[in-house]
């Protein structure tokens, strides 16, 4: 399509600019994973490779040997966790850094963020995808994480018609959410796994679930 004198409309223009933000949104992320991979490995071999430097003999020292200590140690604090007067010790390391300001804060929304994705599937505290009307018509995505609240929180549970479960309900594009304490019979069930459903919450929709063919589920 051509205007009057005869050069390209701004339908070429864009489509070029869509295609553009397309190949971004592909390279982009895949770019930042790849930087900060690099980046860690590069600390790692700093760190570590500065104290191995220390320890070994001059020549035994090659490039990456501070990758691979870094990974060992890791290795060894997760091997001495199950051994009891190790866990005590990191207990009350817990214990000193949630007692001070701000560093609580940094550091158990750290621990508990970590913690969550360090969980295989079946260990997950996420039970079941579900959908919850606030408003007519309006439905917000949760995750049942507890089926009898009245266990925990009797008092919750005490005055409630029917069985209280808790529902978490995340943000998008941030960790953050909010724990609700619903009747059951206020929750619609959706078949979507934990995976597809976090995705769907945290980019706000734009990472939508593909259609499994039923009249129901829409892609």
């Amino acid at each position: 399509m051509t205007d009057l004198a005869g050069h390209p409309s701004d339908g070429l223009w864009q489509r070029l600019w869509r295609t553009f933000l397309s190949g971004l949104a592909t390279v982009l992320p895949v770019g930042i994973t790849l930087y900060l991979v690099w980046w860690l490995l590069q600390q790692a071999e700093s760190l570590f490779g500065g104290l191995v430097r220390v320890v070994l003999p001059d020549g035994w020292y090659f490039p990456g040997l501070g990758i691979l200590v870094a990974i060992g140690v890791v290795l060894l604090v997760g091997a001495f966790l199950n051994a009891w007067l190790f866990a005590r010790l990191v207990d009350l390391g817990e214990a000193i850094l949630s007692r001070i300001p701000l560093v609580k804060t940094v550091y158990t929304g750290l621990r508990d963020i970590l913690g969550f994705l360090s969980r295989s599937g079946g260990e997950s505290d996420l039970k079941q995808v579900v959908s919850v009307e606030i408003q007519p018509e309006v439905h917000v995505i949760g995750f049942v994480t507890d089926n009898d609240v009245g266990q925990g929180l009797p008092e919750l549970a005490r005055d409630a018609d029917d069985p209280l479960v808790s529902v978490y309900m995340p943000m998008g594009y941030q960790v953050g959410g909010y724990t609700l304490y619903l009747p059951e019979s206020r929750l619609q069930p959706l078949d979507l796994s934990i995976e597809q459903a976090m995705r769907v919450v945290l980019t706000a929709g734009v990472n939508r679930p593909h259609s499994t063919g039923g009249d129901g589920n829409r892609g």
